[in-house]
């Protein structure tokens, strides 16, 4: 049962009841199910099926060789969760937001559905064993650190880059929209996946060109992005590793999401290899989650706190404070000059060589 605050009772001392806050606890530790609801839906492309027409549990079962009665009380499942609605006993169709599973939809999150409910899913659950110890629970499961495992599985790498791409188009355009890139030149996307947020600033800035950098299993995905936007022709893509160097001679250097998979050890020397490739008139642009001192109860602040966790169980890295990242940066030869909200908790944090 849901309760919001209006129907919580209080005690005399202003505080929930015991039987209150027992049900928000409840729920709180049982909504693992709608992560899988939501990533059997995505893997058995549900919102693709119903793309043009509401059909019934029957015809679905045969399209996607599932059994029937399960698969009807899966899709009355998702019309809790507004995935899909229920137009008459058996007959169901797509509803705005289920659309967004749909492989090709404008805003899909296909992709990164897939990433959480199945290729993180058994790694959250070694959430206590990172907690104990400060290492990944990937590399528990697999021997791999870091992203090792996407080197020697192209399917998950291919649903790992994907999913990055759908989620960098969440906040791309606050990010153009909140910096000016204009009189940039040659900007490099260092660890730039498939390049959503660098095909969002050559979009917004037609006298640029840009550099995409990232393993060959990440930039040959991007050339075929940059190809659909009509955008290749000012990109270049460099398959490379930035722990050992990062192309030189750009105007700027953006990591999207990328400090935070690594620990400071890792982290200093990615920034080290930028600080070194870029000139003095150079600049860095991290685009990072921005961590408050102070954690409270609010859905923003849990969202930063489950992207924190995400890195520990399955990267053995974390999301940093505003503070963190002026010492690493400095650690780095670099120096913050201003930090840039642009929603979805997400900052550009503008560095440039220390000397200036």
């Amino acid at each position: 049962m849901s309760m919001d605050n209006d129907h919580i009772k209080h005690t005399g001392s202003g505080d929930p009841e015991p039987t209150a806050l027992a049900h928000t606890l409840l729920e709180h530790f049982t909504a693992n199910w709608k992560t899988q609801v939501i990533y059997v839906a995505a893997e058995l492309r549900i919102a693709d099926l119903l793309a043009e027409e509401a059909k019934t549990s029957e015809e679905l079962a045969a399209l996607t060789d599932t059994h029937e009665p399960s698969l009807r009380r899966l899709l009355r499942a998702l019309g809790t969760l507004d995935i899909c609605r229920e137009l008459e006993p058996g007959r169901f169709a797509i509803t705005p937001m289920g659309s967004l599973l749909g492989t090709a939809a404008p805003g899909s999150l296909r992709a990164w559905s897939i990433w959480w409910g199945g290729y993180l899913w058994d790694v959250w659950g070694k959430l206590l064993y990172s907690v104990k110890t400060g290492e990944s629970g990937r590399k528990l499961l697999s021997g791999l650190d870091g992203f090792g495992h996407l080197e020697q599985d192209p399917a998950a790498a291919a649903i790992f880059n994907q999913g990055l791409l759908e989620l960098t188009r969440l906040t791309a355009e606050g990010v153009v929209g909140a910096y000016d890139f204009s009189g940039l030149k040659r900007i490099v996307d260092v660890g730039g996946g498939y390049g959503a947020l660098l095909a969002a600033i050559l979009r917004a800035n037609p006298a640029a060109t840009g550099v995409l950098f990232d393993l060959s299993h990440a930039t040959a995905g991007g050339r075929r992005h940059f190809e659909e936007a009509g955008l290749a022709s000012r990109c270049e893509f460099l398959a490379g590793n930035f722990f050992e160097s990062v192309p030189g001679g750009a105007d700027a250097y953006v990591l999207k999401s990328v400090i935070h998979d690594w620990d400071d050890e890792k982290s200093l020397q990615i920034l080290e290899n930028c600080r070194h490739a870029m000139g003095e008139d150079g600049r860095l642009l991290l685009v990072e989650r921005v961590l408050p001192d102070r954690l409270e109860v609010s859905e923003e602040h849990q969202a930063a706190a489950r992207s924190d966790l995400s890195m520990l169980v399955a990267l053995a890295a974390h999301e940093r404070t505003e503070s963190q990242f002026l010492a690493l940066l400095q650690s780095a030869g670099l120096r913050v000059a201003r930090i840039l909200p642009v929603g979805m908790t997400v900052s550009v944090i503008e560095a440039f060589p220390a000397r200036r």
